[in-house]
């Protein structure tokens, strides 16, 4: 069956990642099942190198020949200072997943690097020109101070994503339950993010048992702006999916707001008014993205509240 997904930018909202390695058949072949907004297919960090060439090959056929859904579909490559990534580009780009996940970002130059290999695979397989996009990973403290830059570096890069692990051996500091060693990172990466007007993903929560810690965490990536947060098993993604459930106000509210826009478009007037107050674009803008992602929870208008 082909992979209607392919090609499909993301026109809703994404909560939560899981990670599938790339060298797990049963999981691959769950993935589109597993309850997440996106998933996103592993052939770096859980896939050893004797077993590289083999989970290649795996994630290539799965994304040409399954149909996704709705599920975003992401395949994380291995790193450009890796002599798998050009052999893993040519591969996947082709399978025409939604994006291509790069590791441990240092700079604008490695985006640039992979931007150009993208669009030649994508001239020569025939795929629309910037159809494949880049979600840049930063792992490390230098790529943090470069958020902006690297997210700057290319149309091609949809979104960056904080890698938490590596972070804190680069820094030398243990990851703890509050998690304050990121809070500058975090920051930092939503901060750059938002500027562009592109997606921010949170680290994962690497303690299976502690559900109440994952949920905690996913309240405070809902806080700082965060599009969505990576998850690590499928028990997972229904908790990090209930922290970004809309306050039933706040989304009352954006209902009237849309419903305001709509009257003011069709009347011809450039200014929005609900409840006697003005209302800027911006406010418009992140009410309808309020509405969106209300629709995941089942809610289509401010009677289902």
């Amino acid at each position: 069956m082909p992979n209607k997904s392919a090609g499909r930018r993301n026109s809703r909202p994404c909560r939560s990642v899981l990670y599938i390695p790339g060298n797990n058949p049963s999981m691959l072949q769950h993935a589109p099942v597993f309850g997440a907004d996106g998933v996103l297919l592993d052939l770096e960090d859980s896939v050893q190198g004797r077993e590289k060439d083999a989970a290649l090959r795996l994630v290539s056929h799965f994304v040409r020949d399954t149909d996704f859904g709705n599920v975003i579909v992401t395949v994380r490559v291995n790193g450009a200072d890796t002599p798998w990534f050009e052999r893993d580009l040519e591969e996947i780009v082709p399978a025409r997943p939604d994006a291509i996940r790069i590791p441990k970002c240092h700079s604008p130059e490695s985006i640039g690097h992979a931007d150009k290999i993208i669009g030649q695979l994508e001239k020569k397989h025939g795929l629309v020109p910037g159809s494949v996009k880049i979600h840049a990973m930063l792992e490390t403290a230098l790529g943090i101070e470069r958020a902006y830059d690297i997210a700057a570096a290319s149309e091609r890069v949809e979104a960056l994503t904080l890698g938490g692990q590596d972070l804190t051996a680069d820094m030398g500091v243990q990851k703890t339950r509050d998690g304050v060693e990121l809070m500058y990172a975090r920051g930092r990466v939503v901060m750059a993010a938002k500027a562009l007007s592109k997606l921010a993903f949170d680290t994962v929560w690497t303690d299976l048992n502690d559900a109440d810690g994952l949920a905690n965490e996913a309240k405070l990536a809902v806080q700082m702006g965060f599009s969505g947060k990576a998850a690590i098993h499928p028990s997972q993604v229904e908790v990090i999916n209930e922290a970004y459930r809309p306050n039933p106000k706040e989304l009352r509210r954006a209902f009237r707001i849309v419903e305001a826009a709509d009257i003011a478009e069709r009347e011809g007037k450039g200014v929005v008014s609900v409840e006697g107050r003005m209302v800027d674009a911006p406010v418009v803008t992140r009410a309808y993205s309020l509405i969106e992602l209300g629709r995941l929870y089942g809610i289509n208008k401010e009677a289902d509240l």
